[in-house]
């Protein structure tokens, strides 16, 4: 028997639906930290948010400006590249609509490219940036972002691999096409759905 087989067997005994996995995933309890580079030091004087591309004029929020929003919380699932799945994970934020609602988005508007340090961003169609519960969270499980999950926000897009939930996010840039972000430029699939196995390029 696989590791994957033995994985979805645990969850059957445990009374958890295996079909919450989807392919090629495993289960797992723990919250594994993988990113490309370093963790940022974060100072939130000089921290800001900025929305710009395709909008009426760029829009800038700083962190005591953007903690003025109402927020709402979230469960769900999330599913890494890298194979693990960690189920009914829980957040707290600003919904991504609620931002959306304080721009004037061209009509040509279809994809995102959300921005964080570093120069770090993922592309994410306008669908499913603004799905019902998709969050700019500052609060996971209770307790504000630790510095590796993202301190002081990060984007959850559940219903894609969680590379699109970008970390240490600042923002942004609402296009008329898709275009690349980092690991889309190195390799991995331009949507990333985790229940068709979007990993990479030819998948």
């Amino acid at each position: 028997m696989s590791f994957f087989d033995r994985n979805r067997r645990d969850l059957e005994r445990r009374g958890i639906d295996p079909d919450r996995l989807p392919p090629g995933q495993y289960h797992t309890d723990r919250f594994p930290v993988l990113h490309a580079g370093s963790v940022p030091d974060v100072d939130l004087s000089t921290w800001d948010f900025v929305i710009d591309g395709l909008v009426g004029s760029p829009t800038r929020w700083t962190w005591d400006e953007i903690q003025e929003f109402p927020t709402s919380d979230m469960m769900a699932d999330i599913h890494c590249v890298t194979k693990w799945s960690k189920f009914d994970t829980t957040w707290s934020g600003i919904p991504v609509r609620e931002l959306w609602s304080q721009i004037d988005a061209s009509p040509e508007a279809s994809h995102v490219l959300v921005k964080a340090y570093h120069g770090y961003a993922a592309n994410i169609p306008i669908e499913d940036f603004l799905a019902e519960k998709n969050l700019f969270a500052d609060t996971y499980e209770g307790e504000p972002l630790a510095p590796e999950h993202g301190y002081p926000m990060r984007l959850v897009v559940p219903r894609l691999y969680f590379w699109k939930s970008v970390k240490w996010v600042r923002g942004f840039t609402v296009m008329s096409e898709d275009r690349p972000g980092f690991w889309e430029q190195n390799g991995y699939h331009m949507y990333g759905d985790p229940f068709k196995e979007q990993r990479y390029w030819n998948d």
